[in-house]
């Protein structure tokens, strides 16, 4: 890192690092340096071989689970079966290896940020080099555009600013000195003698030594944290791995139970090794990986066409339960624009139009004389400038600027007045300028018209005040008396503790021989301009609709605290109670303290990316889901530290896309939201399939075991079970997974991160309808061959029919997780009609057709064994269907009253 180096003179930087202003090092001392302290260039991260990354894919245990189903088919002669089951896997081992291995890409992405080559001083002579070949003590030449190579203490500036948003967070170039800093503890952001490696310069020229190469500077510093970051894993990867676990155990302890009942009671081994290996075909759901997948898939597509990019499935689930967005502000909740807000003039503080077009005055219709002198303060902020803009005909703020960002926003503010700049400096013509310095902070231009000469100055009230004598006021030149001297600093005060950065637009009429020197005397005020980086409008309404889905939004900004304040209340963050701290003053606070602040915190500002880091694992060390968004390369560890990283995609760098698990390719907050929504939406599918899916496998189960251990003849034959996995396990749970999202679905609050996937009553509904399922199969097969005197065949057939039906009934009441399925409407979901309907269809086929039915080992069934088959596996559904009817009205009632 760059340690203190700011806290040096220029001379003392020197002389600790042997190099020399104007001959910088010699070609040999740099060649013994390089040797020494290595070259000037980023660590890769130790990676993992493609090979050790695709083999890592089968320790999944949801994987092995699947590898074991693929062994009992083969071992059942379904070798149909088991090919498909392996392709799954493969399916799922390659999707895995290639996000992983784009993962690793990060740290090799913020290597190409590093400067390809750089201007320095050798032996004297100024000479080009590749940038990986600077050393410690290099003098570097910088100029305007130039990418900064290392982290260098200035030397010598003339107008430098830096554009420093990826590595700090500042919206707005950063204005460079040569003077020493002596307080230590200085924030990164106000090194305002240091530049930095990735940086780039916007304007200016210096002359730099080099005092930190490859990982000892700022940028290597983010490498180490990123390298230090751990990524966990998803809430869903969490319960699909528990469910796992205990569908295995439960599945050995069944079989174990039946294969013992039944050797103890003289049943052959070979048919109780049958019985429990379709038992285990039975408890295990090997479609359930691969209809997450799906679901989880299908959901992404919706979401690339809501502009978002998921580069991890599971990411989707993760934000749908996400408590606490941890946001960067610039380019993020704001436009990463610098944009005009306020105009004051002549006494009336002027707001931008809601719609970008124009001003207006609040409470009053703006009065004439007023128009016409905010006409003309627009006018002289556009002729006093060296900005360019496309005057395309799209909206004014969608359009390129080229130049200084504050230049650029009085253009923009004109556009959206209705003033073109090329059309005015056709009528103005310019004759004569006294460019901008820091020094003077102000500029001065003389233009000439039809009229007459005139001179229009801009730069900074209390700069330019002073040079003015009288002010347009109401339409009409005025004397700058004390109190419109006061009313003016008033005007900018005002504007300054909104976090505005105030410009005064001043002008004179002249002679076009007059003598520069006294250009700047004798101004008339025209008016006040205030520009901030406005918040998106669309950020305002996410932050809202996510505050009533439970979520906390939190700014994470290296900006300055005002300006953090003004955006976080713009956009409603700030409630009472609610804290910002700066970055210096999360350095004094403990973890204890902060642990017990943190729920209070709202902004952060003029912080660092060891901050985020610690901000996004605070609130993980809460239990709380943690989504970091963000776009610069500061955000980066952090992003990749969070439950949840999101990029920006527009304005976002590489290395942060590359550690994001989700990338907003509009950069707008409010994709977000829209996420949310739908992870919420799929989380919701993945229960109401898993409820499906196991209530199936728990009623196939039952009829199993219960048939051996009354003693009978095995209800199903094994070929028949693989079948029923077949007709229910596939298409009914795929058109489950992407049922549309339910009402209200973002006016509950988020659930619990550690909520066990049969959470609120999902376990009880799957033991109560699998039993159903299995007793209501098993009733008909005993009856089957009791009092109906029913072939062992036949009583098979009608077993496997009321078995499949009973199950397809069941999609529709799968669909309502806290409503009748008639609330939901059979027809909201026309894939789940289709499917289930498809799969009607194959069970009539291996019923009825016969080569089917001879590989199936089946029996027609006649229409009084439909009935039989009918009634009993939709008995309780249509008994449900009676209830809800009868119930309807006081469930609309209760609603209406809790909302």
């Amino acid at each position: 890192m760059a340690a203190l180096w700011h806290t040096l003179r220029q001379e003392e930087a020197l002389l600790q690092l042997r190099s020399d202003r104007d001959h910088g090092l010699t070609a040999q001392e740099a060649a013994r340096r390089l040797q020494e302290i290595g070259p000037n260039a980023l660590q890769e991260a130790q990676k993992s071989s493609p090979l050790s990354l695709f083999i890592a894919q089968f320790k999944d245990f949801m994987v092995l689970v699947l590898l074991l189903a693929t062994a009992i088919s083969f071992l059942l002669g379904e070798t149909g079966d088991g090919i498909t089951i392996v392709a799954i896997v493969m399916m799922n081992a390659v999707l895995g290896f290639m996000q992983e291995y784009r993962a690793e890409k990060s740290v090799e992405t913020l290597r190409a940020l590093t400067a390809p080559e750089a201007h320095v001083i050798r032996d004297g002579s100024l000479e080009e080099i590749l940038a990986r070949n600077l050393v410690p003590g290099d003098v570097l030449q910088l100029e305007a555009g130039d990418r900064v190579p290392a982290d260098a203490r200035i030397l010598s500036q003339i107008g430098l600013e830096t554009e420093e948003a990826a590595l700090t967070g500042e919206s707005t170039a950063v204005k460079k000195t040569v003077a020493d800093i002596p307080e230590p503890e200085t924030p990164l952001a106000e090194r305002t003698n240091l530049v930095f490696m990735g940086t780039t310069v916007a304007r200016g020229r210096a002359r730099a030594v080099v005092v930190a190469t490859g990982m000892a500077t700022e940028m290597g510093t983010i490498a180490h944290l990123m390298r230090e970051a751990v990524e966990d894993l998803t809430p869903l990867q969490r319960r699909l791995q528990q469910l796992g676990k205990v569908l295995v155990l439960l599945s050995l302890l069944i079989v174990g139970i039946v294969v013992v009942t039944g050797l103890v009671r003289g049943e052959p081994l070979y048919q109780m090794f049958l019985t429990g290996v379709s038992l285990a075909v039975a408890a295990i759901p090997e479609g359930l990986p691969a209809i997450v997948t799906i679901a989880l898939a299908l959901g992404v597509q919706r979401m690339i066409r809501a502009h978002a990019i998921v580069r991890r499935l599971p990411a989707v689930e993760t934000l749908g339960c996400t408590t606490v967005i941890c946001s960067d502000k610039t380019g993020t909740l704001t436009r990463n624009q610098m944009t005009v807000t306020d105009i004051w003039t002549g006494g009336h503080r002027l707001t931008q139009d809601v719609n970008g077009r124009g001003f207006v005055e609040e409470g009053a219709r703006l009065p004439e004389k007023t128009a016409r002198t905010l006409a003309h303060v627009i006018r002289g902020a556009i002729l006093c400038n060296n900005a360019q803009i496309a005057e395309a005909a799209k909206g004014p703020l969608d359009q390129a600027g080229k130049g200084d960002p504050t230049e650029v926003a009085l253009l923009r503010c004109g556009l959206e007045c209705g003033v073109r700049p090329s059309a005015l400096s056709a009528e103005y013509v310019r004759i004569g300028e006294i460019p901008f310095e820091s020094e003077r902070q102000r500029m001065a231009v003389m233009v000439q018209a039809e009229r007459g000469a005139a001179i229009y100055v801009k730069g900074a009230p209390d700069v330019l005040l002073p040079r003015c004598r009288s002010i347009e006021w109401d339409g009409a030149v005025v004397p700058l008396d004390d109190i419109k001297r006061r009313a003016v600093m008033m005007a900018n005060d005002a504007m300054t503790e909104d976090a505005l950065r105030v410009l005064l637009v001043a002008y004179r009429p002249a002679r076009a021989s007059e003598d520069p020197d006294v250009w700047e005397k004798g101004l008339t005020v025209l008016g006040l301009t205030g520009m901030i980086d406005p918040p998106r409008p669309e950020a305002i309404e996410a932050v809202r609709q996510a505050h009533r889905a439970g979520v906390r939004t939190v700014m994470i900004t290296g900006d300055h605290p005002n300006t953090a304040r003004a955006v976080a209340r713009t956009l409603g963050m700030l409630g009472p109670g609610d804290e910002i701290v700066t970055g210096r003053e999360l350095d004094r606070l403990d973890d204890e303290e902060f642990s017990r602040r943190v729920d209070r915190i709202r902004v952060y500002a003029r912080v660092s990316p060891p901050h985020k880091l610690r901000v996004v694992r605070a609130w993980k060390a809460r239990g709380q889901v943690v989504a970091m968004t963000g776009d610069g390369v500061n955000d980066a560890p952090a992003v990749k530290e969070a439950d949840i990283g999101v990029a920006m995609g527009m304005t976002g760098t590489d290395v942060t896309k590359e550690a994001s698990a989700m990338i907003l390719t509009d950069d707008n907050f409010a994709t977000i939201v829209r996420a949310i929504r739908e992870g919420r939406a799929i989380y919701d599918n993945i229960r109401k399939f898993i409820r499906y899916l196991l209530s199936c496998n728990v009623g196939e189960v039952l009829v199993m075991f219960l048939a051996a251990f009354m003693g009978l003849p095995l209800p199903l034959l094994p070929i028949q079970i693989l079948f029923v996995n077949l007709v229910t396990d596939g298409l009914p749970a795929m058109a489950l997974g992407i049922d549309p999202p339910a009402p209200g679905v973002m006016d509950r609050r988020p659930r619990p991160p550690g909520e066990s996937i049969f959470a609120r009553g999902l376990g009880t509904k799957i033991a109560f309808r699998g039993i159903l399922i299995g007793v209501s199969t098993l009733a008909v097969f005993a009856l089957s061959l009791g009092p109906w005197s029913l072939g062992l065949r036949e009583a098979r057939s009608m077993a496997l029919a009321t078995l499949i039906l009973s199950q397809l009934f069941h999609v529709f009441d799968a669909r309502a997780e806290d409503r009748s399925f008639l609330e939901v409407g059979l027809l909201s979901n026309p894939w789940a009609v289709m499917a289930v309907m498809l799969s009607v269809a194959m069970l009539v086929s291996v019923i009825y057709v016969p080569w089917l039915g001879q590989l199936f080992k089946t029996d027609p069934l006649n229409w009084s064994d439909w009935v039989i088959v009918v009634t009993a596996s939709g008995f309780i559904q249509f008994l449900a269907a009676f209830r809800d009817l009868a119930l309807r009205p006081l469930r609309r009632s209760a609603r209406a009253l809790t909302r």
